[in-house]
């Protein structure tokens, strides 16, 4: 096997993995296959292993289409029909059986044609002329404009300062680059013949261009006599178009709108023998101007509606319905009110208030009981001063763990020791009646004095050193405790009246 015959079966596998053309998944009843616009797998075998075409005698032996017989019978049947107007009342049956629509029909495969052999002029022309200005190639990406700055320079290549043909082909930067690298190129002179051989690819390529623009007019001017709502949706051009690739506008009719979307979309190889897709799943509709008018984001979405839209469209011209166009500017305004709504900013979010709670308004308590209540439960004395804090002054940490925990103001006054608060009678703890008797029987002392009953500390003494007589045994407790007997005796709470003397009053 060759290395041509590898290369084209690997091809073929890379087409079955691709699933860019899912219209061939679904045959036609009919037999008719969908046409891809830039050709199959032998085209981008051909664009991938270049063919040398600087051997060719002469481009007449490469490219036979303007020669043809095909060529010029659609041409001279253009020139007849271009000055008849026909109205659609004109159609009766089907719109394929009508000879002009055939004409349109074989002219629209022409022009794909026409493409193809402009191609390989493009090639035959850049080998030919590598050997006098190779780095032209690069400088002039687009085969027309390559083909007409070949046949404006020639053999002198001084013609790129101040040439007024040159100026209305190419842009200043690029004639600028051109003439500072004509000036260092390598090329050698090309002969008599070789230049004759050039003006004459270039003379067809320039005529094939206009042929193909004359058609385009052509096709254009009738499309609003074979598909008039198709052509008010997408434009005349790009209707041609997709009717040209589906066979038909039968075809167009039956074709889902997913597959009506992707007709046109073609597959640019790369050098090497990598091949890639850009925007892949893109056809005529996406770069229509309908579509194109969008921002980048939308545009996709706009050519899913659009392409619906075309359908509907298309079926309507099909049984030659709506001959003035009147669903097609039906579609076409919906189709815009729509692109509106998507265009439109998002509407400013307000700022409402919090609806009002359901529950109604809780009844407060009141009175005495409460006020007593809040009084107790306020703060403290003590607590608001330690709440205080002085002014520039540095507060000292209360503890060593809790840095920042600060007792504010609390004992800052005075001697500097905590000061005894005064008790408020409001916010006092309350001790009922039988915890005070509780309280005051555990008090009571029965016998001697321990420690343990006094919780007094063990190692005080009751030894005072006074001043006249040195060393003295006292009872510090002594007077304390008279006057808890004398407490205990007239003001207990828990004593009672021992004699009650009855008075018997007299009436």
């Amino acid at each position: 096997m060759s290395l041509a015959d590898e290369l084209l079966a690997d091809l073929e596998e890379a087409g079955d993995e691709d699933g860019l053309y899912p219209e061939d998944e679904e045959g036609d009843e009919d037999g008719d296959c969908v046409q891809r616009a830039g050709g199959g797998l032998e085209d981008i075998a051909e664009d991938e292993m270049e063919v040398d075409y600087s051997k060719a005698e002469s481009v007449t032996s490469i490219a036979k289409l303007r020669n043809s017989k095909q060529f010029s019978e659609i041409i001279d049947k253009i020139s007849d029909y271009i000055g008849k107007q026909r109205n659609n009342s004109e159609v009766s049956g089907p719109v394929e059986s009508d000879p002009e629509y055939k004409l349109i029909v074989a002219a629209n495969n022409l022009t794909v044609e026409i493409d193809n052999e402009l191609n390989i002029i493009h090639k035959f022309t850049r080998d030919k002329y590598s050997k006098r200005f190779p780095e032209l190639e690069s400088l002039v990406p687009d085969s027309l404009d390559y083909i007409r700055t070949v046949k404006e320079l020639g053999n002198n290549l001084e013609k790129c300062k101040n040439n007024v043909i040159l100026q209305q082909i190419l842009t200043n930067a690029t004639i600028m680059v051109v003439s500072v690298t004509a000036s260092t190129t390598q090329g050698s002179l090309l002969t008599e013949e070789e230049l004759k051989q050039l003006e004459e690819a270039c003379d067809m390529a320039l005529e094939l261009n206009q042929s193909k623009h004359r058609i385009y007019e052509y096709v254009e001017s009738r499309m609003s006599f074979i598909a008039p709502n198709l052509s008010i949706i997408v434009g005349a051009s790009t209707a041609a178009k997709i009717m040209g690739i589906a066979g038909g506008l039968t075809n167009l009719s039956k074709m889902p709108a997913c597959n009506l979307m992707l007709l046109g979309a073609q597959r640019r190889t790369l050098s090497g023998f990598s091949s890639t897709s850009l925007l892949p799943h893109t056809g005529f509709i996406y770069h229509c101007d309908v579509v194109q008018s969008l921002p980048p984001d939308l545009r996709r979405k706009a050519a899913r509606l659009v392409s619906a839209k075309c359908t509907l469209a298309s079926r309507v011209d099909g049984f030659h319905e709506s001959s003035d166009g009147k669903v097609g500017y039906d579609l076409k305004e919906e189709i815009e009110r729509k692109f509106d709504k998507w265009q439109e900013p998002p509407p400013v979010k307000q700022v409402k208030p919090l609806p009002a709670p359901l529950d109604g308004q809780r009844k407060k308590r009141g009175g005495r009981r409460y006020r007593k209540m809040k009084e107790r439960l306020g703060l403290t004395e003590i607590r608001k001063h330690a709440n205080r804090m002085t002014f520039a002054e540095i507060e000292d940490d209360a503890y060593q763990e809790d840095l920042g925990f600060s007792l504010g103001q609390l004992g800052k006054s005075g001697s500097g020791r905590v000061r005894q608060a005064q008790v408020n009678e409001a916010t006092k703890a309350r001790i009922s009646k039988s915890l005070q008797r509780t309280l005051q029987k555990q008090s009571m002392t029965y016998g001697g004095k321990s420690t343990v009953r006094d919780r007094s500390s063990g190692i005080s003494s009751s030894v005072a050193f006074t001043p006249l007589q040195g060393l003295e045994i006292v009872n510090p407790q002594a007077a304390e405790k008279k006057v808890a007997e004398a407490n205990q005796k007239y003001f207990s709470n828990t004593a009672e009246f021992l004699k009650v003397k009855k008075e018997v009053v007299k009436p």
